[in-house]
């Protein structure tokens, strides 16, 4: 018998959610929504990147929570070019489903 309060930090580090995260800061024409997207393909999360009309970038991200932690931890810094001012973070409901990560 594994110890319970291990295997229940195992299983909620594993356990699917979606989260928003709005990054502002110099984010737009650093490249960082396509390095966004070989970060979060490395981590095996799906979702989208996507510049908004406030010069900030919009990143929705389907995965597990260990692997979202990760994706913000990077999102914090960013590409080399960028100058990341602060990353806020909301989970969501959604009923989109996510089959990769794109860019838009």
């Amino acid at each position: 018998m594994g110890n319970f309060c291990l295997d229940w930090l195992i299983f909620m580090g594993n356990s699917k959610k979606i989260a928003r995260f709005i990054i502002h800061g110099r984010v737009q024409g650093v490249f960082f929504r396509d390095s966004t997207r070989q970060i979060a393909k490395k981590l095996d999360i799906k979702g989208l990147a996507a510049n908004q009309s406030d010069g900030t970038v919009l990143v929705i991200a389907d995965g597990t929570q260990d692997s979202l932690r990760k994706l913000k931890s990077w999102l914090m810094v960013g590409p080399d070019m960028a100058k990341v001012e602060r990353v806020e973070e909301v989970d969501i409901e959604c009923h989109q489903e996510f089959n990769d990560f794109t860019i838009g």
